[in-house]
């Protein structure tokens, strides 16, 4: 996968509209999780609904309707909740680092211990025109993988209203560090070849305009992409729609 310009990725989401266990939204809600390394802005494409934060501020509530962009840093435990048709484009920091595992959901802490009980707890049923798996086990399992996130949600929720974001949200970030630590190789490389050589290229595009040199006009090109023509795949909050960037 390549990046778009500023070394970002996107795709566009349509959040679940499976009602929670916790009554919360009034036509469902996402899997709430948290990014370790990058940072995401969900675009207001249609409909309503909010983002649900955990962070240094505490907990807090993002409204969301058409036209409003809410950007989330590393660290901060979000969740997605649908009040009604609600789309968004998520724009996301490293060429889609994120869609290469980072991302922790909030699961108990009994399933975060170790990356094999994560995992066993994480991982989905492979589907597909070669596989015995149908599109409705995916579904349950998706929806099953997203309300035990939500038992750890609403753990973490209230341990934040007693006790404080810092002592709270501690135990839960270096759960969540000792998880994705195996992946980092991966994800240098994969931020090597494409956010940072991003950057990297406008530095020397830069410097030699300090000097007065473009060679890099002569070689500009515009491109023209589509939505990958296949049905929207199951993501932690809501159904995907992504673009062949390679």
């Amino acid at each position: 996968m390549t990046s778009l310009p500023g070394g970002v990725s996107v795709s566009r989401l349509r959040v679940y509209d499976w009602p929670a266990p916790d009554g919360v939204g009034r036509a469902g809600s996402g899997t709430p999780h948290v990014h370790i390394a990058s940072s995401e802005a969900y675009v207001v494409l249609s409909g309503t609904g909010a983002v649900h934060t955990l962070g240094p501020e505490g907990v807090a509530e993002h409204a969301l309707r058409p036209g409003v962009v809410v950007t989330i840093d590393p660290g901060v435990v979000h969740r997605v909740v649908n009040d009604g048709d609600l789309e968004v484009l998520v724009v996301m920091a490293n060429a889609g680092l994120l869609e290469a595992g980072d991302a922790v959901m909030t699961f108990p802490p009994a399933a975060l211990t170790d990356v094999a009980t994560y995992r066993d707890v994480a991982s989905l049923p492979v589907g597909g025109a070669h596989a015995d798996v149908t599109d409705e086990q995916v579904a349950a399992a998706v929806r099953a993988r997203r309300d035990l996130a939500l038992v750890g949600y609403n753990q973490l929720r209230e341990a934040v209203e007693r006790a404080g974001a810092r002592a709270a949200l501690q135990p839960f970030h270096e759960a969540a560090v000792r998880l994705v630590r195996p992946s980092v190789p991966r994800w240098q490389d994969l931020w090597g070849r494409t956010a940072f050589a991003e950057t990297d290229a406008t530095a020397g595009v830069l410097e030699g305009l300090m000097r007065g040199s473009a060679p890099h006009l002569r070689a500009g090109r515009a491109e023209r992409l589509e939505s990958v023509p296949a049905p929207r795949r199951y993501g932690m909050c809501g159904r995907l729609e992504t673009w062949d960037l390679g």
